[in-house]
């Protein structure tokens, strides 16, 4: 088992801060390690992660402590995964790409460009008798849904698990590279492909969260084995709020999606920083599908991948307060474990083309169908691959093993809903019994006025009168049973 590494990285001071608050910063410096965030509201926090790059680090550094060990796992069948997050212009896509991905100095280069020269230098390095191919898939995940940036007509792409490889997404198009400049193109292309917008804290606002994926395969031709590993990089679209933002339209109804994922994430690290087990063993539910975005990164969660997260902050005082929960978020993430391990091909039970299942997948759907016909009825049958298709996480089961753990995903997913829909029942029936309660209190009193006007002499309307009068007010359950 191993930890996330966490790193914090404060990019320098706009011209907008500097004219706002001249050169004070909200960061005091202690070590690498360590430092202490000032916030006029808060008060100080002490930090500590694996590392922080402040004001004046460079791109080498962040990529040779955060990303190169990922790069040479990556090259020896071990899954990683690198994510940048932070709120909307704190310099996150800045440290993924660069100025340019394609035009730029050496020093300014961002971690893609140096991942890609990375992959070959490692290849390029290793043992002759083995053969590498190297894969490049780009998506993003843009208003819930997932598109392919090298090929737009692909604009709902489904989300799908193996045993074996993990998360994987159906049908994307993958880019054979053969070297850096090519790489390089491939990523230029797919870049411009994704969805920005101006806002007012940043004139190329990104408007989706952006994956890169490069997926490497080692071939030994002495006894025939594969093995592939993936190097994920996650360009995160930042948190907003929108009165800083000013967005308005389009770009607000992006703002709410993009917000709402960064809460699903946060909460699938909080399930996992905090998890528990039932007497019978059973771990608590991580939500993973709760969002696309979580969905894609359940792998690099606690999952098969060596994971990195970089979380990048502004040092302005103006930015206190969004600085200051993107330093909690990586205080949290930091507890999380992962079980990253090398990754082996099984050429006779998986195909080249996840999108496609082959005719054995087909065959074993099949006897799986027919198994759980003889315990349930057929309309059950069909509901239940309605359902597996309208959720999309249908993923073609090599087992029975497969299918139930789906099923128990749908299962735990169902029961969450209804838990839900209880506690609004739960609501409900308690407005009622104080309802009922105040009903009663306003009939016993209505009761003791008539008997008082009895003795005065009055007539007996008086009481009739008083009902009539509490009846005009609706008072639902009234005569509801158990009540």
């Amino acid at each position: 088992m191993s930890h996330i590494t966490i790193c914090a990285r404060f990019r320098p001071l706009s011209s907008k801060e500097r004219r706002d608050h001249g050169d004070s910063v909200s960061v005091q410096s202690v070590d690498s390690e360590t430092f202490i965030f000032k916030d006029e509201k808060e008060g100080d926090f002490t930090f500590s992660f694996d590392r922080v790059f402040y004001q004046g680090s460079e791109q080498l550094d962040v990529y040779e402590f955060l990303v190169q060990p990922i790069v040479q796992d990556a090259v020896n069948a071990i899954n990683g995964t690198v994510i940048t997050y932070g709120q909307t212009g704190a310099g996150k896509t800045y440290s993924m790409e660069g100025p340019s991905i394609l035009e730029c100095d050496g020093q300014k280069k961002g971690l893609l460009p140096r991942v890609v020269d990375g992959l070959f230098q490692y290849i390029k390095s290793s043992d002759e008798a083995t053969k590498y191919t190297i894969k490049l898939s780009m998506v993003e995940i843009y208003m819930e849904k997932v598109r392919d940036l090298f090929d737009l007509s692909k604009d709902n792409i489904q989300i799908k698990e193996s045993k074996v490889h993990g998360i994987i997404l159906s049908g994307v198009t993958e880019v054979s590279i053969l070297d850096s400049a090519e790489a390089l193109h491939s990523l230029s292309r797919g870049i411009a492909n994704r969805a920005v917008g101006e806002t007012q804290m940043n004139m190329a606002s990104s408007r989706s969260h952006c994956v890169h994926i490069f997926t490497v395969q080692q071939e030994f031709p002495k006894d025939k084995r594969t093995r592939t590993g993936k190097l994920i990089l996650v360009d995160l679209a930042g948190s907003e709020k929108v009165d800083r933002t000013g967005a308005e339209g389009k770009l607000l109804d992006e703002a709410k999606t993009i917000n709402k994922s960064l809460s699903a994430l946060g909460n699938v690290v909080n399930a996992l920083t905090t998890l528990t087990f039932s007497p019978q063993g059973r771990a608590n539910h991580i939500p993973y599908r709760d969002s696309k975005l979580t969905r894609i990164l359940q792998d690099a969660l606690g999952g098969n991948s060596r994971t990195a997260l970089l979380c990048c902050c502004s040092a302005s005082p103006s930015n206190a307060s969004e600085s200051l929960s993107t330093l909690r978020f990586g205080a949290r993430a930091k507890h999380i474990k992962a079980s990253p391990r090398v990754t082996h091909n099984d050429s006779d039970k998986h195909t080249k083309n996840h999108g496609t299942p082959s005719q054995s997948n087909d065959g074993s759907c099949g006897r799986i169908l027919n198994k759980l016909t003889e315990k349930l009825d057929i309309e059950d049958i069909n509901l239940l691959e309605e359902l597996f298709i309208l959720e999309g996480i249908f993923s073609y089961p090599n087992s029975v093993e497969d299918l139930e753990s789906t099923l128990e995903d749908v299962g735990q997913r169902t029961i969450s809903s209804m838990q839900e829909a209880l506690e609004e029942l739960m609501l409900m029936v308690e407005e009622l019994k104080r309802e009922n309660k105040a009903l009663k209190f306003r009939l016993a009193a209505a009761e003791r006025a008539g008997v008082l006007h009895k003795k005065a002499g009055g007539s007996t309307g008086f009481p009739l009168k008083v009902f009539q009068a509490l009846s005009a007010f609706s008072f639902p359950g009234l005569f509801r049973s158990g009540m």
